[in-house]
């Protein structure tokens, strides 16, 4: 089952850039040996919550600052997907956060799409509005966004401190994304509860990152079951993160019995030290969920994705006869 597993055609939808630069690159970019590295960008099995996993960021990004790194970066992390086997991905980012040596968040935004071009998969980016950033920032990532959608950029995000900087602060900005038809996901429902993920969805929201707490509500999960909301599970980053005790007590296998939309994705592939397939064998060691089930997961994952309808049927199709 496991080399099955491995084969099967796999999408990733929630996928932070700055949060999967490799040890090895890292390394040899600022000079430091791989446990120094290691020890900066790779958060323990067990944070005391989301703000601590946080910090391991903060590193990779001082990494990040010039076209030449933000390119390998990502072609790096495009050819992993690739050797996995994912067929599409969206990978999300702040530009902003990029230009403290002199670049602009277009030459960010552009370097970046270089690099994952290099590699033969259909990747999109999704740019990061940040808890905490100011409204002006927030907003040049909009704008940004509007600059490159649909060539290359598939829409935005909220992403960062959800139990410090609360959802219903960012009301205006999605005001303004809704009126650009900007395509948009709200990380929320993970370090706040069931009023976050609502927020999330009055904002328009059909998409939420992570939302795992949806389950403290009754009509909330019912509200996202009838509206075919869908979630962006990343199972090892929640148990880091504190918001799930241990894998195996982690809601996914009840949200998928309550036909719950959702997606599988690793979050952070160097920060939560886990890979897309190794996240599929963990959920099949510890539910016992088949390739069929896994091929409903991506199924739904692409009809939610930032994507065209024509590009969606025909990735669609390869999910389904499984190459």
């Amino acid at each position: 089952m496991i080399e099955e597993i491995k084969k099967i055609p796999k999408v990733e939808l929630h996928l932070h850039l700055d949060g999967s630069v490799r040890l090895e690159t890292a390394s040899r970019l600022s000079g430091l040996s791989l446990e120094e590295v290691r020890e900066k960008m790779v958060a323990p099995d067990k944070c005391k919550d989301l703000n601590e996993y946080l910090t391991k960021f903060d590193f990779p990004i001082s990494l990040m600052q010039t076209k030449e790194n933000l390119k390998l970066i990502a072609s790096e992390l495009a050819l992993s997907l690739h050797k996995q086997n994912v067929i599409y991905a969206e990978v999300r980012f702040a530009p902003f956060f990029h230009t403290k040596k002199g670049l602009t968040e277009a030459e960010v935004v552009e370097a970046v799409m270089l690099g994952m071009s290099e590699v033969p998969i259909k990747i999109n980016l999704i740019l990061c509005l940040m808890r905490g950033a100011t409204f002006e920032e927030n907003l040049k990532v909009i704008e940004i966004a509007k600059l490159y959608l649909n060539k290359g950029v598939g829409g935005v995000d909220l992403a960062g401190a959800e139990a410090i900087y609360p959802t219903s602060e960012y009301a205006l900005l999605f005001k303004k994304i809704k009126e650009e038809n900007i395509p948009f996901t709200i990380h929320a429902g993970e370090a706040s509860g069931p009023q976050s993920i609502e927020l999330a969805l009055d904002f328009g929201a059909k998409r939420i990152g992570h939302g795992i707490r949806c389950l403290e509500s009754e009509n909330l999960l019912k509200r996202i079951i009838d509206n075919n909301i869908l979630l962006e599970i990343c199972p090892t980053s929640n148990v880091q993160t504190n918001v799930v005790s241990e894998y195996q007590k982690h809601p996914i296998l009840t949200l998928y019995k309550s036909k719950v939309h959702l997606c599988i994705n690793t979050d952070n592939a160097t920060v939560s030290n886990v890979s897309l397939t190794d996240e599929y064998i963990k959920l099949y060691q510890s539910f016992g969920f088949s390739l069929e089930e896994f091929k409903r997961m991506n199924v739904d994952a692409l009809k939610q994705a930032f994507l065209n309808e024509k590009m969606k049927a025909e990735l669609i199709k390869k999910i389904q006869v499984g190459s």
